[in-house]
């Protein structure tokens, strides 16, 4: 069975991209494996001269997972025109050790309209690419899109068919 480390890349606990990757382990967890990471707010800020020290365990969890995976799903929101700053800090900590370098990425950007989030995905394109990730689709999802039934966030047929292909390539 292909495994996933799906990574919400928000700094809010029980946000809606969280509710997003629960979604699809719902709709798609009898296909295939996931690991959601939630927990990018608890990493310590990378810092270079932190690489000579142990590794934190928060950090050493989410390399793990990203290491075991046969891909990855990153969904985040998007602020200030960029990535969540927790996202960034979690890719700074994954730069110079390479888990995921040729590592298959579906990159997600799920936000409550258009056009909001073009420039998080294409920083999170660029961050990725620098990582030497493979980014096998990008997908701009919207909250104004998706039902969210008292907190859990149900998929049409539609946006079930999107995610299906997506998740197909990588």
């Amino acid at each position: 069975m292909k495994s996933f480390a799906a990574i919400n890349g928000s700094a809010t606990e029980e946000g809606s991209n969280l509710q997003l990757l629960n979604a699809i382990v719902n709709a798609f967890g009898k296909t295939y494996q996931f690991d959601v990471f939630n927990e990018l707010r608890n990493l310590p800020l990378f810092t270079p001269d932190r690489l000579k020290k142990e590794i934190p365990n928060s950090v050493q969890r989410l390399k793990t997972s990203i290491s075991e995976a046969d891909a990855v799903i990153i969904s985040t929101p998007e602020y200030l025109h960029n990535i969540p700053a927790v996202l960034k800090n979690a890719l700074e900590w994954m730069t110079e050790s390479g888990e995921l370098a040729e590592k298959p990425v579906l990159p997600i950007t799920f936000t409550p309209h258009q056009p909001r989030g073009e420039h998080a995905m294409k920083s999170l394109i660029q961050s990725l690419k620098a990582s030497k990730a493979k980014v096998v689709a990008e997908l701009p999802l919207y909250q104004n899109q998706l039902r969210n039934e008292t907190g859990e966030i149900v998929l049409d047929e539609e946006h079930r068919f999107l995610l299906r292909e997506a998740i197909s390539l990588l």
